[in-house]
């Protein structure tokens, strides 16, 4: 553990302090010292993968995509209450090692308040279905909750056994979207928001100019919701054999089962018995062959180190995996930044090592300069003769389908949402708002249109018009694009663009994806396609730099854990955090001293 720890700060921290010289060797050789302190007063409350353990998955709290480098404040330490959120590829991943693993015996799922869209449920139950098929059923499933949240129960009805707190619920009740429409409150302010736009579908605005729903928007969300319902309740079906579609819809509609007595959800056979939280883990001990307190749990941040798939950044014959994560933004603010992610991609195409490429779509779209941006850089990853496969999550919809149209072959998960082929401008008008606070504004111009577009007058016919035109060629462009990537006529483009969303079995009739899959079948497709062995290599970006609370993890430390311990005074774990926050700065600052005044 020790040695470990001090490998991963060394490698984390040398490279930006080497110009410091023997000051910079100094200061490491203290941090290094202290952060061994600290992991050897933790060590012996390390998880440890030992004999007959089990994966305890957490289903609680939000669940991102991969781990990203976060930098908590100094607050979030004090009170404790800092954790990295859990990822997807790291629950996967467990999942896929615990198959093989001879040392764990079974899964515990742990249902809670999960925050995660549809594909990311689906693609965790999926890995759990693969787990159950891999292993005969010689390893078991169990899975409790105090009480089952919707996210929750889907995934947990895979299990073997489904175990419900005696004085909880199972909170099914079906799928909903609801939405503030603000035209009532924004004219009592006197904001008028100016719209162009393409796509009767195309409902993003709507809120804004309308008070209610629009009948072509509820349309699509009635059809929506109803292909993703059906997806859910058949998974559920398929594992829980008492069930069928019309007595889980029964149990809903007519029972309120969201509400009812907890053995009525035995009754019905949604979960198998009654249990708290102590009677589940003699059954696991059961499982395992220990008594229950020496039951030994591990995460699967624990177990996916295990099995950590490397980056090899250098190796030759690599589908680099990248991913775009959020919403598509202009800028260094977003989430999807493209002055960040194309050279990225630019770099993968002239790398010859890099035989394909995976690109994760996870994003509800944003701006059309942006999706542009990223889009003729996958044009001219595809140029230099590279596969390029798409593998969607939660949402590829607008920009988030412009940057995967032209791929080699599109993957969509079960529930992803996609689609949304429209373009929209909006432009607020704040004159009523100043009328009504008696404020005037004159402006002198050298051209009628100099101040265009302004937020404090409305747009003149002429300028509206134009406004229009914009969005119609960006729509045209759009159209071209998806037309060109998945070899069809404009015509037929047309016919299912007008920014219509589409659940993806949907999607795969009219041609929009290629096959509904999962990451890692999108990893293989590109191999396939670029001609490369089962042995090639895989390498994942934007590069996640490590930081110091990426070195706790990986030593199987709790973030929490080293909050409280922070909270507390812990000397050492103080010292640490104090030391990482200087060696994390430029060299140079133009900084006041760190002290604190008690008032």
């Amino acid at each position: 553990m020790l040695k470990k720890f001090i490998l991963n700060a060394l490698s984390s921290f040398v490279g930006a302090w080497l110009a410091l010289g023997l000051v910079a060797v100094s200061v490491i050789l203290l941090i290094v010292g202290l952060a061994g302190n600290f992991a050897l007063s933790t060590a012996s409350n390390a998880e440890q993968v030992k004999s007959r353990s089990i994966l305890a998955i957490d289903l609680s709290g939000p669940i991102t995509e991969r781990e990203m480098a976060v930098e908590p404040d100094l607050m979030s330490v004090m009170r404790g209450n800092f954790d990295m959120p859990q990822t997807l590829d790291e629950i996967t991943l467990a999942i896929k090692e615990a198959e093989d693993n001879d040392d764990i015996v079974a899964i515990y799922l742990r249902c809670g308040a999960m925050s995660a869209g549809g594909a990311t449920l689906d693609a965790i139950r999926h890995a759990l279905v693969d787990f159950k098929q891999a292993t005969n059923g010689e390893k078991k499933i169990i899975a409790y909750a105090e009480s089952f949240t919707q996210g929750g129960y889907f995934i947990g009805s895979v299990a073997d056994r489904v175990y419900l707190n005696p004085a909880g619920a199972v909170d099914i009740k079906g799928l909903t979207i609801s939405n503030f429409y603000l035209k009532g409150l924004l004219d009592k302010i006197g904001v008028q928001f100016q719209v162009a736009k393409v796509g009767t579908y195309k409902s993003a605005v709507e809120p804004y100019i309308l008070n209610t729903m629009s009948d072509p928007a509820r349309a699509q969300l009635d059809t929506l919701l109803g292909s993703m319902w059906n997806q859910i309740r058949d998974n559920i079906c398929s594992s829980r054999t008492k069930l069928t579609p019309a007595l889980i819809d029964s149990l809903i509609n007519n029972d309120y089962i969201a509400l009812a007595a907890p053995a009525e959800a035995v009754k019905a056979g949604l979960v198998d018995s009654l249990a708290y939280e102590r009677k589940v883990e003699e059954k696991l001990a059961q499982l395992s062959g220990r008594s229950r307190d020496k039951l030994n749990f591990v995460s699967p941040k624990t177990l996916a180190a295990s099995a950590r798939r490397t980056d090899n950044y250098n190796a030759k014959n690599q589908i680099a995996v990248v991913y775009a994560i959020g919403e598509i933004a202009d800028g260094n603010n977003s989430q999807i930044n493209y002055e960040t992610l194309v050279p990225i991609i630019q770099q993968l195409a002239e790398n010859d090592k890099v035989k394909g490429m995976v690109l994760r779509v996870n994003s509800p779209g944003g701006s059309v300069f942006g999706s542009d941006q990223i889009g003729e850089a996958l044009d001219y990853f595809k140029s230099k003769g590279k596969s390029l496969v798409i593998s969607m999550g939660d949402y590829a919809a607008s920009g988030g389908y412009w940057i995967s149209a032209k791929a080699d072959k599109i993957y969509a998960d079960p529930l992803t949402i996609t689609g949304s082929i429209g373009i929209f401008g909006l432009i607020p008008n704040f004159k009523g708002t100043l009328d009504m606070v008696g404020v005037n504004i004159a402006s002198v111009s050298t051209n009628p249109s100099a101040d265009f577009p302004t937020g404090y007058r409305a747009l003149t016919d002429s300028q509206m018009a134009e406004m229009q035109k914009y969005v119609e060629r960006g729509y045209d462009q759009f159209v071209s694009r998806v037309s060109e990537g998945r070899k069809m006529k404009k015509e037929a483009v047309l016919a299912i663009a007008e920014g219509r969303v589409w659940a993806a079995p949907t999607a795969l009739k009219i041609g929009l994806v290629d096959k509904l899959g999962y990451l890692s079948d999108a990893i293989d497709e590109a191999a396939s396609i670029a001609g490369l062995s089962a042995n090639y290599n895989m390498a994942s970006y934007p590069k996640v730099e490590p930081n110091f609370w990426s070195i706790i993890r990986l030593n199987s430390m709790s973030v929490a854990d080293f909050s409280k311990a922070f909270s507390a005074g812990d000397e050492n774990v103080v010292r640490a955090y104090l030391l990482n926050r200087i060696l994390s700065r430029k060299p140079a600052q133009a900084r006041m001293p760190e002290f604190t005044i008690e008032f």
